[in-house]
């Protein structure tokens, strides 16, 4: 990974264009070729990026004190283009193989359970396998419907606008595999929030609403008013 503190102008040209000023801030160049931008601030999402597969050109590459220009395009056209001013920082360090992200007890039982229960989301579906490898990481389930197409489930606890994001990742390396294209996806969660319901939406990916306890077979029906 190379980290880059710079002083930069950033433009976004793509769906949409987005500018950001002449400022302070640290740029990521991650091994599989993505490219963040991040600010001091915000949490942990970068306030513009470019996901991989994608290439970075440098322009007027004069030395760390001269102006240039980093251009990071991909396929679909989009461009990220980064005016570095002048370099405060630059630095890149070998993280090695990454173990992945450990999931809490609920959230990988609620995986466990849902492929043990996959016709839960429709008569006729099966289980390919669960943690389904990717370049960019195992997507949680991946599953056949009913017409024994291939669908990319991705499970939280609680489902908000960056596990949207994350599926859709996954969506864009699936399905440049002819094996298995048309894949699409679906995002399952015991809630999920109404601005994550609204994204997916928009990436056609189908929300699904997990009741833990009916998958534990806890679920008393008679306790229930309606």
């Amino acid at each position: 990974m190379r980290i880059v503190v710079a002083r930069c102008v950033v433009d976004y040209t793509g769906k949409l264009t987005a500018h950001l000023p002449e400022a302070v801030r640290v740029i990521m160049i991650k091994s599989d070729g993505s490219v963040l931008v991040h600010a001091d601030g915000g949490s942990y999402k970068p306030l513009n990026w470019m996901s991989p597969p994608c290439t970075l050109r440098v322009e007027g590459d004069g030395g760390s004190q001269a102006p240039q220009t980093w251009v990071v395009t991909n396929k679909a056209g989009e461009a990220l283009q980064i005016h570095i001013l002048r370099i405060e920082h630059d630095d890149t360090h070998d993280l090695g193989v990454d173990p992945g992200l450990i999931k809490d007890g609920v959230e990988a039982h609620l995986q466990a359970l849902l492929a043990d229960q996959i016709e839960s989301l429709g008569a006729g579906w099966t289980l390919v396998r669960r943690e389904y490898p990717t370049a960019i990481g195992p997507v949680d389930i991946m599953a056949r419907d009913q017409r024994g197409e291939f669908v990319a489930i991705e499970i939280k606890r609680r489902g908000e606008i960056d596990g949207v994001e994350q599926l859709t990742r996954y969506l864009e390396l699936l399905n440049r595999d002819s094996t298995i294209a048309p894949v699409r996806g679906v995002f399952a969660a015991q809630e999920i929030k109404p601005q994550a319901r609204v994204l997916a939406s928009d990436r056609d990916i189908e929300c699904r609403v997990l009741d833990y306890d009916a998958l534990r077979g806890m679920d008393d029906p008679t306790a229930r008013l309606f």
